[in-house]
């Protein structure tokens, strides 16, 4: 039976929303045991190992060859911003204490795409998208907010390392759509391991730190490099082939939910109700862009 492209990229979407969600489990109880650095060495270590092994498996590695000069300009581009982005990823999942609620404020990233690409690629949004984007980012509001009147102590710490990732992140999804066609997800995900890796590599040396971590670590480490720069990546990116991103973000948005019962699980841990209900509203906040999205190519193709 041969499966559809539409069906194929709603799997692929599914496959990195389900490994992406254990991530930010995997990465919380291996960051209580080792430093930053030492985090990043061997999970990208590990990650650009297996992607690696992938590309070996399905011999990709011509795809290189074929790319032009701009390309490896783009690819430089966007592992600089990759570097940056994770950076403020897993200091958001360092920093707050569930790894739940980094992930609503999270949801704020495709109101930051729509935003992105009306200013950047001139792309109009409509009544449903922007409704969407004020929902997204009023539940991050929510969430984030501490309840204090100074600017400086407003937002719970770590919601600012969210907010920076996010926006990076938004910064690449909106190039990689427009290179997707040119650039191989397998190039995609290569690329980004090895920046990741160089740049925590640097971190080691300069900070000093030692190599030996706990065995623990290790196996969390090990388990979630599996899932994170490898499955949640090259399944993601694979997924845009087959699918508009409006799409794949109807299946992201359901990622919160699959990392509170992960973070309950895990760590006995359940945010409150202000953090649930902000929650729930980034989440209808993300459906109704996508929702809105898909109207728009509708309405396209009825006018066509």
């Amino acid at each position: 039976m041969k499966i559809s492209n539409s069906v194929k990229g709603l799997l692929l979407a599914f496959v990195s929303v389900i490994a992406v969600s254990n991530v930010y489990i995997f990465s919380k109880v291996a960051l209580k045991e080792v430093s930053l650095p030492q985090f990043g060495v061997y999970w990208f270590a590990f990650g650009l190992l297996w992607i690696l092994l992938y590309a070996w498996y399905k011999k990709s590695f011509t795809l290189f060859k074929k790319l032009s000069g701009k390309c490896y300009f783009v690819l430089i581009f966007l592992g600089s911003i990759e570097v940056i982005s994770t950076y403020f990823f897993f200091k958001a999942i360092y920093t707050i204490s569930n790894p739940a609620i980094v992930s609503f404020i999270g949801n704020i990233a495709p109101a930051l795409i729509i935003t992105l690409s009306f200013f950047i690629l001139k792309e109009r949004f409509n009544s449903l998208e922007f409704w969407g984007i004020l929902l997204a980012i009023s539940g991050a509001f929510i969430i984030s907010y501490k309840g204090n009147s100074s600017i400086d102590d407003m937002f719970i710490d770590g919601a600012q390392y969210v907010l920076y990732s996010s926006l990076l992140n938004a910064v690449n999804a909106v190039i990689i759509k427009k290179k997707i066609e040119k650039i191989h997800p397998t190039v995609l995900t290569i690329n980004r391991s090895m920046f990741l890796l160089v740049f925590s590599i640097i971190a080691l040396i300069v900070f000093k730190e030692s190599l030996t971590i706990p065995a623990d670590a290790l196996k969390n480490i090990f388990i979630g490099s599996l899932l994170g720069p490898f499955l949640t990546v090259i399944a993601g990116y694979l997924a845009l082939q087959y699918i508009p991103l409006s799409r794949k973000a109807i299946i992201t948005s359901t990622r919160g939910l699959f990392v509170l019962a992960g973070s309950y699980f895990y760590f006995s841990e359940f945010p409150d109700f202000i953090a649930l209900a902000g929650g729930g509203v980034t989440i209808l906040g993300v459906l109704l862009i996508a929702f809105g999205k898909i109207r728009f190519q509708k309405n396209n193709i009825n006018k066509a």
